[in-house]
């Protein structure tokens, strides 16, 4: 037996799993067809699940150790960075000059997550700031499935079945501002403090699979269109968390330097 073998509990290979999976994703996503696309994607909704149990076993077997803190880093920057962003290029991309733009975004978004990670790592605040990699990859993984089943009851109903343009634009626009939300200072998230989030997570992850077995089954118009909006509208959600943890935060702050100036003028 190796010596990596025997630092490994049960826990980090649950996490190696999520890794394979996000792994397996990118390499089918490369081959191209809208369907290999969804199965790359589909593969990646399983590591929200793998990424939540590795937790909790690590917590409940007491067998929280350093290799696994760096294999949850490892692996929480392919399933939710690099992973999202390649298979959102490909899902996206459109044979013309808005694909520069669009692999500019990419980028940046995987780019933010290991950021955000690798700042975690050395933090030793309690709270931390910028909002996790995991509910910013969620997001772009209901992007992506708002977009496809609107595809599927596009096709249902005699269109098309092509995303809609004003999807291509705001993709990037998404992709930006998640980067963003992962490395900002501006935004404290502690996780105490903000459960609903965590919450959220929990219950959203283990449906993903679900709505896409449901889209691999070919659904008639009138359920791919309600499940787009669903997933347009979780999508707006954790957008609309992200903003209000950012006036949040900078309200905080301006609250600690009112305080800290009255007290200085009492001095």
């Amino acid at each position: 037996m190796s010596k990596i073998t025997k630092l490994l509990q049960l826990k980090d290979y649950i996490t190696l799993t999520g890794t394979t999976l996000g792994l397996i994703a990118v390499m089918i996503v490369t081959i191209g067809g809208r369907a290999l696309i969804s199965l790359g994607f589909f593969l990646l909704a399983f590591t929200f699940g793998t990424d939540l149990l590795d937790g909790y076993v690590a917590r409940k077997t007491g067998t929280v150790n350093e290799i696994g803190k760096e294999l949850d880093s490892l692996n929480d920057s392919l399933t939710f960075g690099i992973a999202p962003a390649v298979l959102s290029f490909q899902a996206f991309r459109m044979g013309t000059i808005y694909d520069y733009f669009l692999i500019f975004a990419c980028a940046v978004f995987a780019l933010g997550a290991i950021l955000r990670l690798a700042r975690f790592n050395i933090s030793t605040a309690k709270g931390y700031t910028g909002i996790p990699t995991p509910l910013t990859g969620l997001a772009i993984l209901a992007y992506f499935y708002a977009n496809y089943f609107y595809g599927v009851a596009s096709t249902e109903m005699g269109g098309t079945g092509e995303f809609p343009f004003f999807s291509h634009i705001l993709i990037i626009i998404v992709m930006l501002f998640l980067a963003w939300s992962n490395i900002t200072i501006h935004i404290v998230f502690e996780k105490e403090k903000d459960k609903k989030v965590y919450i959220t997570f929990m219950v959203f992850a283990p449906l993903c699979p679900i709505f896409a077995i449901l889209g691999i089954l070919n659904p008639n118009s009138f359920i791919a269109t309600i499940s787009s909006i669903c997933f347009f509208v979780f999508v707006f959600l954790i957008l609309g968390y992200i903003i209000i943890s950012f006036m949040r935060t900078q309200l905080r702050t301006r609250k600690r330097k009112k305080s800290q100036q009255d007290q200085l003028n009492m001095e």
